[in-house]
Order: structure tokens, then C-alpha cells, then sequence
């Protein structure tokens, strides 16, 4: 079979990381794969023989990539049989069955995020994918839900779900030791719950099994990413992260996916205070990595996380989450054996299966 990839968002994070992890496993003898926008095939490839790049310099989401893609390529990508985007934006031009992803409707569901505008140019490129699709693949159950309900989408929905990059189930050595440290990996954005965690955070850092004690180091808060990428015109949380050093509150800014995972492995407790997510990833990550996990209670947290070993917080209630911060902290619980369910091997087999259709 011959598929046409788009692979434009390769090396960055999110979409991008998707994309990286399942291209390998579309590598395979039965596949000759047309790889768009990449300049070289990936070492990680079985059979760099049966793969092509087709360098691309249009961007994604652009007036070029919707009305004036280049003919050249177009050829080159008409000669598939089909043609998969990891994500919802489409060249105009293609022919070809196409499949496009989309992980979740948070645009839609919390229109506060992109504003007025914003909220109906997003609308507008999920409507687009659903029509120009002859099938859309999801991540979770409840993303497929939402795909449903706001896009009225008639056409077929394929739950593939993620993973975790393969550099997470590879241990590290030596292993890191824990610190008092507890990890958040997310943004400043209303839907990832950061200021319930900071309310949290600080009264538990105040809290009087850390007074009076001396030679015992009181808790960080490690935030991954830059402080500067943090700002907000939210006054509470402006309030609660400045000063931040003195509060115990640390921003790593960017760090390689290695240094994450060892952040990961060193943190006692990986906290994902999310009001809303298509997935959420981190979570599984702190897992793999052997890291106590605290979630909030959404649905699609309930459908992803259900068999695995993580302590479940109201929403949006840092009484709550700090209630299980501290139960947490005080255990002596470890990650140990858990189902190993989601792997983007399963993932990209779950496309190829369905692209053959």
C-alpha cells in the first residue's frame, strides 16, 4: 500500500510527537510510504528502501496550504492510495482518500481559550477535515463524543489512543534518586488546571509537618517550561507564581525529552490538575517512569486512567487536591506493575488497519 504522510509537524511537541511515534511503525515491507515536508528518511527506520520524502516548505493552517498548494506536489502525493495527516489541516488539491486526526474539541468546549475569532477559525478547520475525510481517527472515547456532538460528524470515528515515546520504557542508569519535588508538565491555558495546583502547592508547602524541622527540605514545585511562556493577565495566578523561587516553585524552561524523563524519575508525585483534555499523556509518562500520579476526576481521565494505579482529585477543588497531595506524599506507595495498554505501536497498527479498509 502506498501512503501519503504529512509530516510537517515532525520534531515538535505535541502533534509533533505523535506524528515521531507512530512513523516507524508505518515502516514495514508491505508499505511504501511518501513522506511530506521531511528533507531525509528517519534512522529509526526498518526499511528506509521503502520510503520517499517529498520536501515541503508550505505551512500548515496557511492560505498556501488551502487554496495554492504546489502542483509538483500534488502529483507526487495523487500517486498514493491514500493520504493520513496526524492532525486536522488539509491541503487543498488531494484526490486520494484522506484520514486526518482530530485529538480533541477543547477550542469548541472551552471557547474562552481562543476567543470569539479564534474559536470559529478552529471551527472551521474541523468542519473542513470532517468533510474532506473519509474517516477520522480520535484518542479517546470521550474526544470522539465531543467530535460528534459539535461537529455533527457522520462520518466513521476510529479511537486509536496514544502512547508513550519509546525513550519512557527504556530505564534510566544509574536511576535517579527522589527528591521533595512534585511535577506539573502542561501550560498556563484555563483547561490545564494550573492555578488549582498552585493553591494546593502552597498551602501544602506551609503546612506544619514542614515547619520547625530542621535539616528537612520543604517541597518544589518543578514546572517544565519557561517562566516567560507562563504569563497570563489572570491575576491570581501572576500573584501566586511571582516570587516564585521563594515559594518553592521552579520553571525548568526547555528541557530534551532525556532530561524530562529524568525530571520524571526524580519527582515524588506528577500532578495533572486538568478541567478538560483529548488524552492527557503526562500522566502515563510519570508512570512509566515510576512516579505517584494525581489526576482530576474529568471523564476522560475516568475512561483512560480507570486500570492504572493513579489517585483521583474533584476538579477544580485545590481542598481537595491537597487533601491527596498530602495522602500521597505521606505513603509509601510505589509505581511497580501496571497494564501497559497503550503503546503507539498498538496505535499506528490501529491506522494501518484502518487505512487498508
Amino acid at each position: 500500500m502506498r501512503i501519503a504522510i504529512d509530516c510537517r509537524m515532525s520534531g515538535k511537541s505535541g502533534i509533533g510527537t505523535f506524528l515521531d511515534s507512530i512513523l516507524p511503525y508505518f515502516n514495514t515491507k508491505e508499505n511504501e510510504l511518501l513522506l511530506l515536508g521531511l528533507e531525509s528518511i528517519p534512522s529509526s527506520f526498518s526499511f528506509p528502501e521503502k520510503a520517499k520524502t517529498l520536501p515541503c516548505t508550505i505551512n500548515t493552517f496557511s492560505i498556501k496550504e488551502m487554496f495554492f498548494f504546489p502542483r509538483k506536489l500534488l502529483n507526487e502525493i495523487n500517486k498514493c492510495d491514500v493520504y493520513f495527516t496526524p492532525y486536522c489541516n488539509i491541503p487543498c488539491g488531494i484526490n486520494i482518500p484522506i484520514y486526518s486526526t482530530i485529538h480533541d474539541i477543547v477550542f469548541l468546549d472551552m471557547p474562552n481559550i481562543a476567543g470569539r475569532a479564534g474559536t470559529f477559525i478552529r471551527k472551521m478547520f474541523y468542519k473542513r477535515a470532517v468533510k474532506k475525510s473519509k474517516a477520522i481517527f480520535t484518542v479517546s472515547e470521550f474526544s470522539k463524543q465531543r467530535i460528534i456532538e459539535k461537529l455533527h460528524c457522520n462520518k466513521n470515528i476510529y479511537v486509536v489512543y496514544n502512547g508513550v515515546p519509546e525513550y519512557f520504557e527504556r530505564s534510566i542508569s544509574p536511576a535517579p534518586k527522589k527528591t521533595n519535588s512534585i511535577i506539573f508538565i502542561g501550560n498556563i491555558k484555563a483547561h490545564k488546571g494550573l492555578k488549582t495546583l498552585l493553591e494546593s502547592f502552597t498551602k501544602f508547602r506551609d503546612s506544619s509537618q514542614f515547619k520547625n524541622k530542621d535539616g528537612q527540605e520543604k517541597p518544589k514545585l518543578v514546572i517544565v517550561g519557561s517562566q516567560e511562556n507562563f504569563r497570563t493577565e489572570d491575576k491570581s495566578i501572576c500573584s501566586l507564581i511571582s516570587d516564585s523561587s521563594s515559594k518553592g516553585i521552579i520553571f525548568t524552561g526547555y528541557v530534551s525529552d532525556e532530561r524530562l524523563h529524568v525530571l520524571l524519575s526524580e519527582a515524588r508525585i506528577l500532578v495533572q490538575p486538568s478541567l478538560y483534555e483529548g488524552f492527557g499523556i503526562p500522566p502515563l509518562e510519570a508512570l512509566y517512569s515510576g512516579t505517584n500520579v494525581i489526576v482530576s476526576d474529568i471523564p476522560v481521565f475516568k475512561e483512560i486512567y480507570k486500570d492504572f494505579p493513579v489517585v483521583f482529585f474533584e476538579v477544580n477543588n485545590s481542598n481537595d487536591l491537597l487533601l491527596k497531595i498530602d495522602t500521597v506524599w505521606n505513603s509509601k506507595n510505589s509505581i511497580e506493575n501496571f497494564s501497559k495498554k497503550y503503546s503507539y505501536n498498538k496505535t499506528a497498527s490501529m491506522i494501518i488497519k484502518m487505512l487498508k479498509m
